[in-house]
């Protein structure tokens, strides 16, 4: 695994000069993939942002990032200097495709702040990113298999999800709990989906209504 220094020095080697946002811009989202690569996440580069479009190298796509790989499927053995090498030109979306070593459940930001507490209260923190556009993706232990549950968009094999520091319209993908903060683990699904449920329940009054006189 890469060290710190390490990882700064595979982010700088290569890139040509430019001003100083463009290539920061470029490092930043460089010093991520290579992070991620380390730990076995199957990064992908994606679709950025050019005068307000989403462009690959030669064309607009899209209304969000997607993968500007033809043969992006997974592979958690992409070598850290491989996944630094597709941002020596351009500053393109860090994806993490899912399916293999991670899966996520996206739901939108009310149903995930009320679910990011229903975890902080039972002492278990989960990685959890969130884009501009309100949507929350809870990243859990890939290949267990997506299952329909109203309201949880399920990313797994032939999906992928926007990670930090991707730049949209109108802010950067961010994370509303880093995986530091749990050692890197990542839960079971139905673990979270069980405190998705939970905050489900918290939000709809008519529920608390029917719940409340049996406790």
């Amino acid at each position: 695994m890469y060290s710190s220094a390490d990882g700064w020095q595979h982010a700088f080697r290569g890139i040509p000069a430019h001003p100083a946002g463009i290539s920061s811009s470029r490092i930043e989202l460089r010093v991520q993939a290579i992070g991620f690569a380390s730990r076995g996440w199957p990064v992908v580069p994606g679709t950025y942002l050019q005068d307000g479009e989403w462009v690959d190298a030669e064309r607009a796509s899209g209304a969000e990032p997607v993968p500007v790989l033809a043969d992006w499927a997974p592979d958690p053995q992409i070598a850290p200097d491989r996944a630094a090498s597709w941002w020596v030109e351009r500053p393109y979306s860090l994806l993490v495709a899912t399916g293999s070593k991670l899966d996520a459940l996206q739901v939108d930001a009310e149903l995930g702040r009320s679910a990011a507490a229903v975890l902080r209260e039972l002492g278990f923190p989960v990685p959890i990113v969130a884009t501009p556009l309100g949507s929350w993706f809870f990243l859990v232990a890939g290949g267990s298999g997506a299952v329909d549950e109203p309201g949880v968009r399920w990313h797994a094999s032939g999906s992928w999800v926007p990670m930090p520091p991707t730049a949209y319209p109108h802010g950067s993908v961010h994370w509303r709990v880093k995986p530091e903060v749990c050692g890197w683990r990542l839960p079971e699904a139905e673990f979270v989906l069980d405190a998705l449920r939970a905050a489900g329940t918290r939000n709809d009054p008519h529920v608390v209504e029917l719940v409340a006189p049996s406790r």
